[in-house]
């Protein structure tokens, strides 16, 4: 069995103080995924940084306050990776991944990007390096005899089914055609070859959400985006048992404006 559990921590020193140490302290998970951790490892207090129990790879972002991806593993990597190869973006604290036996489990924060500005523009060309860097990864794997796990916030919700609001978000970063498209692309057999386990899992649902803005009563109403994603190789994502969205009780128990996705997956 393998539990890997991915979250969005919209900061991790703030997330700490708010529930984030109680839930890893609590979790079954064998592997947890972060995004968003804005923080570099010395400002993360001890038992954030490197708790009892937990190898942990920290990826900071060169650009202060922003980004961030880490991996807290129950036994110790094989071996470690930050980045994709991208001279523009493994700097950017966005990818980072482990090898653990069998499988390679990754972390990524995609860009979120904004309709008409240069951070669209940015998620692109993210978006074009990074589809060929999950290609190479999964042929590379396969020839290892190794299943790939790629977890995080993709910043892209697939379908209408992946968002609560898809009538009015349709000229919106996150829902736009092309980016849709590319998801399409990176769960197409034939090209990127990856599975979006959780809706595998949960075909014919709305959500199950995983983000949802601070602002009105958006989570009292679960007017949620499912952004956070699972997408793996076809023989890892065959042996998924269940996937599901660890959703605060209220809005005041968050400690975070993402939840954890986690995903349970058989020998």
């Amino acid at each position: 069995m393998l539990t890997v559990t991915s979250v969005n921590v919209n900061g991790l020193r703030a997330a700490a103080k708010k529930g984030f140490v109680e839930w890893l302290a609590a979790t079954d998970a064998d592997v947890v995924c972060l995004q968003e951790v804005r923080a570099e490892p010395q400002q993360l207090p001890e038992h954030v940084r490197a708790p009892e129990g937990w190898h942990v790879l920290h990826a900071p972002a060169a650009a202060k306050g922003r980004a961030g991806v880490s991996l807290y593993t129950r036994r110790e990597p094989d071996r470690v990776r930050v980045g994709f190869g991208s001279t523009e973006f493994d700097a950017g604290g966005r990818y980072a991944e482990v090898d653990l036996p069998g499988v390679t489990i990754a972390s990524l924060y995609l860009p979120s990007g904004e309709v008409g500005t240069e951070r669209q523009d940015e998620k692109y060309r993210f978006m074009t390096e990074f589809l060929a860097h999950l290609k190479d990864l999964r042929e590379r794997a396969a020839a290892d005899g190794r299943e790939v796990l790629v977890c995080g916030d993709w910043n892209i919700a697939h379908d209408k089914a992946d968002l609560k609001n898809w009538r009015g978000n349709q000229k919106s970063s996150g829902f736009l055609p092309e980016e849709r498209a590319w998801l399409t692309r990176v769960f197409d057999q034939a090209e990127g070859g990856y599975v979006d386990v959780v809706r595998a899992l949960h075909p014919d649902v709305e959500g199950p959400y995983s983000w949802w803005s601070y602002r009105g009563r958006a989570f009292d109403n679960d007017t949620g985006w499912r952004i956070d994603l699972h997408a793996a190789t076809p023989g890892l994502a065959g042996r998924a048992l269940k996937g599901y969205v660890e959703r605060a009780a209220t809005h005041a128990e968050r400690w975070s404006d993402h939840a954890p996705v986690t995903v349970v997956y058989g020998s």
